[in-house]
C-alpha cells in the first residue's frame, strides 16, 4: 500500500463547481496524487489545477489556503493526504 502524509483538511467545499479548499500543512503541488478521506469519503486523485484568490499557482506552502477541482463530493473537515 503506498504511503501517505496528512497535507490538510478542507476548509469549505462548492458543491456547485465542485472545488474544494484544502487549508495546508504541508506543501502540495500541481502533480502531485491527494487522497480525501473521512467517515463518508475516501478517494484519491491527481491535482490538475490549484489556485489562490482566483490566480492559477503550480505550488502551494504550508499554511496556505488553496482551491482544488474535486473529482467527487467532500465536506469540511475531510483529511487530506498526500499519497507518497
Amino acid at each position: 500500500m503506498a504511503e501517505e502524509k496528512l497535507i490538510g483538511k478542507i476548509t469549505h467545499y462548492f458543491g456547485n463547481i465542485g472545488v474544494g479548499i484544502i487549508g495546508l500543512t504541508d506543501s502540495l503541488r500541481v502533480g502531485d496524487k491527494i487522497r480525501v478521506k473521512d467517515s463518508a469519503a475516501d478517494f484519491e486523485q491527481v491535482v490538475g489545477s490549484m489556485q489562490v484568490d482566483h490566480k492559477e499557482i503550480s505550488e502551494a506552502k504550508t499554511g496556505d489556503e488553496v482551491g482544488v477541482k474535486l473529482e467527487q463530493k467532500a465536506k469540511e473537515g475531510d483529511k487530506v493526504y498526500k499519497v507518497l
